[in-house]
């Protein structure tokens, strides 16, 4: 079967697409997180994880934003992710949160590793990918640290 770099192009974008989702899934989590939280601890999250997370987000959507324009594909409009439940605690969202960053890390890590970006020949897909996994490194850390000094 002959490899099919327009195929591959299509998959690649979709891929970028779910990570952004995810992302943004993880920002909605955040966002009620945030206004569950004081003052001190709001600033807290913003600092150590939301900012990060929407950085990430950012970098995604323009990462996706430009292949497709580059490649001649339709880009995808992301919309905002639905709020979680109010039960859920602040807790609850953090954890949520880091689950969602955690897909959209595991997804990018796979394309990265399945050398498609590469064999598609877009440098700028992959130094997208590759500054998406760096603002979001620390956000599991910070998350669990976080939550150890919450409440004190």
């Amino acid at each position: 079967m002959a490899y099919d770099s327009g195929q591959a192009r299509v998959e690649l974008l979709d891929e970028v697409g779910d990570a952004t989702d995810d992302l943004a899934e993880a920002l909605a989590a955040l966002g009620e997180a945030f206004e569950a939280l004081d003052d001190y601890n709001a600033e807290r999250l913003e600092e150590q994880l939301f900012r990060p997370v929407q950085m990430a987000y950012g970098r995604a959507r323009r990462t996706h934003s430009e292949f497709a324009g580059r490649h001649g594909l339709p880009n995808r409009s992301f919309a905002p992710a639905p709020p979680g439940h109010p039960s859920q605690g602040v807790k609850g969202f953090i954890d949520a949160a880091v689950s969602a960053v955690g897909r959209a890390e595991a997804r990018i890590s796979q394309l990265q590793d399945s050398m498609r970006p590469v064999e598609v020949g877009d440098a700028e897909l992959r130094a997208g990918m590759s500054e998406v996994r760096r603002q979001l490194a620390d956000v599991s850390g910070h998350a669990r640290q976080f939550l150890r000094r919450f409440g004190r």
